[in-house]
This record gives C-alpha cells, structure tokens and sequence, in this order.
C-alpha cells in the first residue's frame, strides 16, 4: 500500500522533523498499514510480545525468506511455492466457533478472543514428515487458553481443528481425492499441554497467509502436518476423529503423528532431517526433541500407534 508523507519542502526548517525520527514513523505507519490492507488488528502484529525463555528451538533461526516462502497448504497447491496464490487467503472478518461437547455452542470473532489471551513468544523447531525443519519464532497464546475459552464438558476427550474451505480463494479444493476441509484432532491431555500452542505471529509479525494466518495450530513434539492452518472451528467430543491425512492414506498417516527417527514412513527414513536454508542434514531426534514436556503423555499406551 502506498503511503503518502509529507516532504521536508513543504515545511520551515524549523518545524521539519529530524530525519532519523521520520524514518522511523514511516516504519511504523508502513506496518501498520500493511496490518489494516491484510484485514489484522493491531493487536494481532505480535510486536513486542515477550519471549518466553523456557522454549528455546537450540538451533539457529532458520531465515524468514525460507520460512515464509518454502510452505505446505494444500488449500492452495500442491508444491512448496504458494505464497503468492495464499494471498488470496480472505481473513477479514475472522470467527471461530466452538460446538460440540461444549456447555453454550457459539461462534466467537478473532478480536474478542485476542482481548482474552496474552500473547508472548517461543522459539520451536518444526519437523515435517517429509524430512525437513526449520526453527522459527512463533507469536501467541497456549492452545490450553482457547480450550478454556470454549468451556467444554469434562466428558470431551478430543478437540478437532478444521481449517477454513473457501473454493473462491483456494484453488486446491478443486483437488477431488482429498476430502476437504482439512481436520486435526488432539485429545484434550494433548491440548492442555504447555507445549501446545496457537500461534498468531512469525518473526514478530502477523502470521503470513502461507503460513496459516490468522491463526494456527503449533504442535512442534509432531510431524507439521498436525499443526493445523486458518482455524474455523474447534469441535469437542468423546470420539477419536479420523484427520485429513489419516483419511486419505491411513497406511501411510496416524493420529498421533508424533515425531520418531526410528519409525520411518512407510516410503522414507525418518532418521534425519534437511534444515531449510542449507540443506544440512542433521540426526532427528524423538518427540523432535520435545520429550521432557510430553513424553508422559503416552505412558501406558502400548497398543497405539504413536509414531506413525
């Protein structure tokens, strides 16, 4: 968006800001006007939330421009190269809503649940299942808080995520073999884990479209493909949903999905991983790394096929 400014010229030479301080303004009237043309309150920018030290990814950053333009959603394409086609993404106005096993179904707008959250930021590393990483900086809230805010019913025991399905904005809905819209499911252990969270914001920004704006599930102990994008609706039940990927190709997709190097997929090993970037190579590590937060979770579950 252009934005006019007023020119040293037109003003005395005493009343002419100082150079440094107008480059500043323009920066920040520039973010701001980039919040407003994508449809994202103020509140939602992620500037200035705090890191939360607990969660450090113990690696380098991987670089915005790889994060941001190397991305899955298949609302939008099959390949990796979606950002520009996610710019169609309408994410103004946004709702969520919350039905199910929950004590007053409704529908809620993305503003008033922000005003109930607080925002900080932590530092994860992401593991696809296809074999590789990135380690970004995600802005937003505990996904425990958004349970709370639903208020479900001590007898749900899973939450299903769905993403948005707009065959307007999202030419992949065309794709006929997959069954949309795109689901996820935790169990309500998993959601109220300290770990799981909802991120709003990357590299202390609004969340990109192409990465799933304008909010979206973080799962980082889990194969990507469990951190749901452009949340619509949360549902609970008592239930095991059957996901996306599960639905499709369940030989090859489970629903824990938590992350293994010892149990390869089915077509690849999962001993290492590429990191974007600089196509290192480096040992993958089990829960990714993340065991001392979740590991209990899946004590006594020997029948489950946690890794898969």
């Amino acid at each position: 968006m252009h934005i006019k400014t007023s020119h040293g010229w037109e003003l005395s030479e005493r009343d002419a800001t100082p150079e440094p301080l107008m480059l500043a303004r323009r920066g920040l009237m520039a973010a701001a006007a980039g919040t407003a043309a994508l449809g994202i309150p103020l509140v939602a920018r992620a500037q200035g939330a705090p890191r939360n030290a607990k969660y450090d990814g113990g690696r380098e950053l991987t670089s915005e421009r790889d994060a941001t333009t190397y991305n899955n959603y298949y609302e939008f394409g099959t390949d990796k190269s979606i950002s520009r086609a996610a710019q169609r993404l309408p994410i103004t106005p946004w709702t969520i809503k919350f039905d199910g096993m929950v004590g007053k179904p409704r529908t809620m707008d993305f503003d008033d649940i922000l005003k109930r959250v607080q925002l900080e930021e932590r530092v994860y590393r992401h593991r696809c299942v296809e074999g590789w990483a990135m380690t970004v900086p995600w802005t937003g809230f505990p996904l425990k808080d958004l349970v709370a805010i639903a208020e479900p019913m001590a007898s749900a025991r899973y939450v299903v995520m769905e993403t948005l399905a707009d065959p307007k904005a999202m030419p992949g809905l065309r794709i006929s073999s997959f069954e949309w819209p795109y689901i996820e499911g935790v169990t309500m252990a998993e959601a109220n884990n300290d770990l799981a969270f909802i991120a709003t914001g990357l590299f202390g920004k609004s969340i990109p479209k192409q990465n799933g704006a304008p909010l979206r599930l973080v799962l980082p102990w889990k194969y990507g493909f469990k951190s749901v994008k452009s949340i619509v609706k949360l549902t609970f039940t008592d239930k095991k949903p059957t996901t996306f990927w599960e639905g499709i190709q369940p030989q090859e997709y489970g629903f824990w999905a938590n992350v293994n190097p010892e149990v390869p997929h089915p077509r690849w090993s999962q001993a290492t991983e590429r990191l974007l970037g600089n196509d290192q190579r480096v040992p993958t590590r089990i829960y990714n790394g993340y065991g001392e937060f979740v590991a209990e979770l899946y004590a006594g579950m020997p029948n489950e096929k946690l890794f898969i």
